[in-house]
């Protein structure tokens, strides 16, 4: 009798979340007319503001042409000069107002967004415990005739999962072309991310340009060693010096970075000659002409600015446009630091074509040889290939009769023989010779170099990521997914980890509503409470450390949001917004 009980529970509680959710999402017509009339008094509020800005600046350029003769050193001339500083802030203030209201592209508001992935957020981790919780039931039923009905269950809870995952996608992408103002927006912010690091990257007089100096000899894989160079690039950004990065020798490539990507600078390649000091207390306001970074493992007390925070200046409009902020600013660096040279380019285009590299298509990283038993746990392909099941399943209720592709990228040459062989259904895409120069044998190799970072870049180009966020391929691909898309926080499943970065400062979820337990291996918290986050387990709970009463333990992971950490970075006004 038991498990019809919790058969059933589980079935109303889960139409009791969907209908909560409907009446979220298409609310009745007083609540519409009540956000209409808030949302137009919002839009007044915000055409006055921009009337005054408006009107100020007219005021102010009319001052500066009666100014413009007089000369630079005379008292007039240094009131020119004021002007046009206070003239430019004014045009950077009011190209934030356009940008916030809508004005260059409209779309929904940031509590829209926020709302709506906190629902995509609670109704993902529902189905994954009436999943777990199902799934359970079954392995520990012994009448046939219980499995055979929970199965039942499983299909038709699934299929209308994957209904509301469709409606889900059709509110964020269609409904007022919200997709498509997402996809602009988000490609305005990387192209003014990518001219501030330029910017720094590419002083005018590389003499006086202060430095950071970061050697690429750290002992660990490319994932790592890129990561490293990663946080050198960010480090040189939040503390406005140009990153010089000493490459030569590298256990990939003897003539170093430049072999397969662009210089990371133009103007500016060496310190010779300048005097140098090693990052410590105080560095942000050091005056040394170079300062030498540690690998990030030894750095103590770790800056602020390092991963999962954001910059303070567009953190707005990085939470309105992503779900996870914390990777697409990574992914910026990610980004600029590997932009393939000429030769690199043309690997990577004829490769792909030659592949058959097609959307739709999912990628999958299987990562095996030296990760399984020491960092990672050994996953079967048909793990990866269930959650490539479901999304194709989910993305056919859209796209029918469309061909079923697999990028599949992994270190062991078997996986695809595995693949080809169970899965007859599916077109899989493979280089095989970097499966084989990413074994151990043959890893730091120009081949295999150039085999991981095709891997990298086809992964990234991907509808969807299967893989492992224990690997740093893994998390490198995902990284390089963010600036691409609108917003491509959810075009993964992680069968392991959450996301992370190496050496990144300390990760808190926030309690959103209270948790009271008596579960032996659960943890209560109060709203408010901030959780720091071991990892999820994906069956509705998660695990973390309540950072209030020290306790370790699982919780209900709907009833928290992540943190998303704020700092206050340089904003390089002379690079203006296009």
């Amino acid at each position: 009798m038991k498990y019809w009980q919790l058969v059933t529970g589980l079935l109303v509680a889960w139409l009791l979340v969907i209908m909560y959710m409907s009446n979220s999402v298409f609310p009745n017509a007083s609540d519409t007319n009540l956000r209409t009339e808030r949302q137009l008094q919002r839009a007044l509020d915000e055409l006055e503001k921009l009337r005054n800005q408006n009107l100020e600046l007219h005021s102010l350029a009319k001052q500066l042409r009666d100014l413009k003769f007089e000369p630079l050193g005379s008292e007039k001339g240094q009131d020119a000069s004021q002007l046009r500083e206070k003239l430019d802030s004014m045009g950077s203030q009011l190209q934030h107002s356009f940008a916030q209201t809508g004005a260059v592209g409209a779309g929904p508001s940031l509590e829209h967004e926020v709302a709506r992935r906190e629902m995509e957020h609670v109704s993902g981790e529902f189905w994954l415990y009436i999943h777990a919780e199902l799934t359970k039931m079954k392995e520990a039923a012994v009448d046939p005739d219980v499995v055979r009905t929970i199965n039942r269950i499983l299909a038709m809870a699934g299929d209308i999962h994957m209904t509301l995952r469709n409606k889900q996608y059709q509110l964020s992408e269609d409904v007022d072309a919200a997709g498509d103002w997402r996809k602009a927006e988000a490609a305005r912010l990387t192209d003014l991310v990518q001219r501030r690091i330029a910017f720094i990257q590419n002083p005018s007089n590389c003499e006086k340009a202060k430095k950071i100096l970061c050697n690429l000899g750290k002992g660990c894989g490319y994932g790592c060693q890129l990561h490293h160079v990663t946080y050198c690039l960010m480090t040189a950004y939040a503390s406005q010096r140009t990153l010089i990065l000493q490459s030569e020798g590298w256990r990939y490539a003897a003539r170093g970075w430049e072999s397969v990507f662009l210089p990371l600078s133009n103007t500016c390649h060496s310190t010779h000659g300048q005097p140098s000091t090693r990052w410590g207390p105080g560095a942000m306001t050091d005056n040394t002409m170079v300062l030498e970074l540690p690998i990030v493992d030894s750095l103590s007390p770790r800056p602020r600015f390092l991963p999962l925070a954001i910059p303070e200046d567009l953190g707005d409009r990085l939470t309105r446009v992503s779900g996870d902020p914390s990777a697409w600013w990574i992914g910026q660096f990610v980004t600029y630091l590997t932009r393939p040279n000429t030769d690199m380019q043309a690997y990577l285009e004829n490769s792909k074509q030659k592949l058959g590299f097609e959307s739709p298509i999912v990628g999958v990283h299987v990562r095996r040889t030296d990760k399984v038993g020491m960092e990672a746990q050994f996953h079967s392909l048909d793990e990866y290939m269930g959650h490539v099941e479901d999304w194709f399943n989910t993305y056919e209720k859209r796209h029918p009769d469309i061909q079923r592709r697999v990028f599949l990228a992994s270190d062991d040459p078997e996986v695809l023989q595995e693949a080809k062989r169970n899965y007859p259904n599916y077109i899989f895409v493979s280089d095989t010779e970097a499966s084989k120069t990413a074994g151990l044998g043959s890893r730091y190799t120009d081949a295999s170099l150039r085999g991981i970072v095709l891997d990298t870049y086809l992964l990234s180009r991907c509808d969807f990521l299967v893989c492992t966020f224990s690997s740093q391929v893994c998390r490198v691909g995902y990284e390089l997914m963010q600036p691409l898309h609108g917003d491509a926080s959810q075009w993964f499943r992680s069968l392991d980890d959450i996301f992370y970065y190496g050496g990144q400062n300390a990760h808190n979820w926030e309690a959103v509503e209270n948790h009271d337990t008596d579960e032996p291996g659960e943890i209560s918290f109060r709203r408010g409470d901030l959780i720091g986050i071991a990892g999820n387990h994906w069956n509705g709970f998660s695990k973390g450390k309540n950072t209030r009463n020290g306790k370790t333990g699982l919780f209900p992971s709907y009833k928290t949001v992540n943190k998303i950490e704020r700092f206050k970075m340089p904003t390089y006004p002379k690079v203006k917004e296009l």
